[in-house]
């Protein structure tokens, strides 16, 4: 087991890892829209997803992996209202693949974020 670590996504806010590579695989830990200084991004669902999604690839890639070898996502939303935007960014940064995904409505995201992924890769 090896724990990732990188400084082009935000450092961990609690006790645990950005991701862990286990295998082939990577878990990554859910991502919220906190730049890699530790700053959360503004209050709009469209930019706070533009930002998890790239602390997401940057994560997956300092662990070996890439958005394309991404087998199974989960997204939190803070409103199910915003899954078409959420949806519209999620599939320009993974292109023609499809991972498997699940999202679901939560009642809080930490530090009141909007949206939250987690990913688990090929490495």
């Amino acid at each position: 087991m090896e724990y990732i670590q990188t400084e082009n996504a935000p450092a961990a806010i609690g006790p645990y890892s950005q991701a862990i590579k286990v295998g082939n695989f990577i878990y990554t830990s859910g991502q919220i829209a906190l730049t890699p200084e530790g700053e959360m991004r503004e209050n709009d669902i469209e930019i706070q997803t533009e930002q998890v999604l790239s602390n997401l690839k940057n994560v997956l890639e300092a662990a070996g992996s890439s958005l394309d070898k991404v087998v199974k996502t989960t997204i939190f939303l803070a409103d199910m209202d915003d899954f078409a935007k959420v949806n519209e960014i999620y599939a320009k940064f993974f292109g023609t693949h499809k991972p498997a995904r699940s999202t679901v409505a939560v009642k809080t995201l930490p530090k009141n974020a909007l949206v939250e992924i987690e990913a688990i890769a090929l490495i």
